[in-house]
């Protein structure tokens, strides 16, 4: 599955992202550091992609933004908050299921050790 080289590309540049600021930024300078390191890559990355929303047949663009989307195929949100909640979980669900995407990652800066920041969601 594509989806998984792709999630461990991911969290090993966010690892060494962590490893180099620790949790003390903001979380745009972590989503830009992410983007570009996963351009340098060879990926497709989308950032700030913007989610529309179809209701009987009507597009509304309700404002909602993914922080980045890579090739086409797994969203990440990025956080920098002192825990992961079930908000931030339900968040991402309804970005995969809306945008019809399977895999799912959810990664705290704001954490001592970064795999402990890490929440992956399969659907």
């Amino acid at each position: 599955m594509i989806e998984n080289r792709i999630s461990n590309d991911i969290i090993g540049c966010s690892i060494q992202i962590h490893k180099i600021f620790d949790p003390g930024l903001l979380e745009s300078a972590y989503k830009e550091f992410l983007y570009y390191d996963l351009i340098q890559m060879g990926y497709y990355v989308e950032k700030e992609k913007t989610m529309p929303v179809i209701y009987k047949e009507v597009k509304l663009n309700l404002g909602y933004r993914l922080d980045i989307v890579i090739e086409e195929m797994v969203v990440v949100e990025i956080k920098r908050v002192d825990r992961i909640s079930d908000v931030h979980m339900a968040q991402l669900l309804t970005y995969m299921t809306l945008g019809g995407y399977k895999l799912g990652l959810i990664i705290n800066f704001q954490t001592k050790l970064l795999k402990d920041g890490i929440k992956r969601i399969v659907i």
